[in-house]
């Protein structure tokens, strides 16, 4: 008996039609709102699963989680993010030897980390 992968992500919104179509429009996520039969397909891939401290500077300290996408072609996305308004936090040690990581926040501030593998 082995858990295989994470299945599914529920969180509480306070607009959930509107935030499912801004995760579609800017991500690509066959996202649904609650009930709904959207179902994402994604690529099999690394998956890091772990907890931090109530004080972890790693991401703002009022948000519970913080949601880490691997993505390729991180420079075309963050054309489509500005041309949407969307806001790009970079740090100069975001760029390591485990690749090139942004963040973005949803609608609603939860926090995205973009991830790109080294090539």
């Amino acid at each position: 008996m082995a858990v295989t992968g994470i299945g599914g992500l529920f969180f509480r919104s306070h607009d959930p039609e509107g935030r499912a179509a801004w995760y579609r429009e800017h991500l690509g996520i066959d996202a649904g709102a609650e009930g709904s039969d959207a179902v994402w397909q994604q690529e099999a891939g690394m998956t890091v699963f772990a907890p931090f401290s109530p004080d972890s500077p790693y991401f703002d300290a009022d948000q519970p989680f913080m949601l880490n996408l691997r993505v390729t072609g991180l420079d075309a996305m963050l054309a489509h993010f500005d041309g949407a308004g969307i806001a790009v936090e970079r740090q100069p040690d975001w760029e390591t030897e485990y690749g090139r990581f942004v963040r973005i926040h949803d609608p609603e501030g939860l926090p995205i980390e973009l991830w790109e593998m080294p090539k």
